[in-house]
């Protein structure tokens, strides 16, 4: 995955694949939950906390596609896609929704560890969501969110006021013993573990980039160096330009090699 390219090329889709599948199957699950087996699946695949006898390993995933009503889930799918279609176009479909399950487990072990005690059940995608919102935040900083579509406030400070605002939510009503149905661990999990995973990748990204550098430095200074007339290179045919837009679609830029990125700035010098 590269974080530091700019957007990269090959085409931007309104409803790319990761973000349609998780929305229709939200909403498929959503379904399933208004039928009469709703109970036993809300039951079953919702998160319970450890000490309640109810929690099943299972719950680490299928508790992100129950919701507990239809603005639950509406509002859960809106914020999905607004933050996490870019998102999924900039990275690829693969590394997005490595990420988003990341998330979404990392926020529910982090509720269950912030939340041993307690009886009630946690459900929704908020936690994956909000993982999503801070990559949103920190690949775009800058870029303009208008709150109530009114009032523009630049990408990191929306998001850093969210996590304060669920900072302060979460240990406030913690401290004065007042439940709540929202799940304000959750969501600090998910963009906690968001913030771990980005940052790691930037620190591979650099360190294989400088580890690149580094070595092809040192191939140039092996061995004498015979006089080579400027070669002409040869044309790239269509069918390797659609095989590198497939995979950037399917990996992300950051996935191609030195050659395959010359081959597609040669195409674009071309067209």
């Amino acid at each position: 995955m590269n974080f530091s390219q700019p957007y990269s090329p090959g085409g931007f889709q309104f409803i790319p694949p990761a973000i349609k599948a998780i929305i229709l199957l939200n909403i498929a699950v959503f379904l399933l939950q208004l039928t009469p087996f709703g109970d036993s699946i809300s039951a079953l695949g919702a998160l319970w906390p450890v000490g309640s006898g109810n929690f099943r390993i299972w719950q680490l995933v299928t508790y992100m596609f129950l919701h507990g009503g239809g603005t639950h889930l509406f509002f859960n799918m809106f914020a999905l896609w607004m933050f996490g279609a870019e998102i999924e176009n900039y990275w690829g479909t693969r590394q997005f929704n490595i990420y988003y399950f990341i998330c979404g487990i990392g926020a529910a072990v982090i509720n269950l560890i912030a939340t041993v005690g307690d009886p009630y059940p946690t459900v929704g995608a908020s936690g994956a969501i909000y993982g999503v919102l801070l990559a949103f935040g920190m690949m775009f900083p800058d870029r303009y969110i208008f709150l109530y579509f009114l009032f523009p406030v630049k990408a990191k400070y929306f998001i850093a006021g969210y996590a304060f605002i669920e900072f302060i939510s979460g240990f406030g009503s913690r401290a004065m013993g007042s439940g709540s149905n929202i799940a304000h661990f959750a969501h600090l999990g998910g963009m906690l573990i968001g913030f771990i995973y980005i940052t790691i990748k930037r620190a591979e990204w650099s360190f294989s980039g400088l580890f690149s550098k580094i070595s092809s430095s040192s191939k140039k200074k092996r061995g004498p160096h015979l006089y080579t007339r400027n070669r002409v290179a040869p044309p790239v045919s269509e069918s390797e330009i659609n095989a590198i837009l497939d995979k950037i679609s399917e990996r992300g830029y950051g996935s191609l090699t030195e050659e395959e990125r010359r081959k597609l700035l040669r195409a674009g010098g071309k067209k």
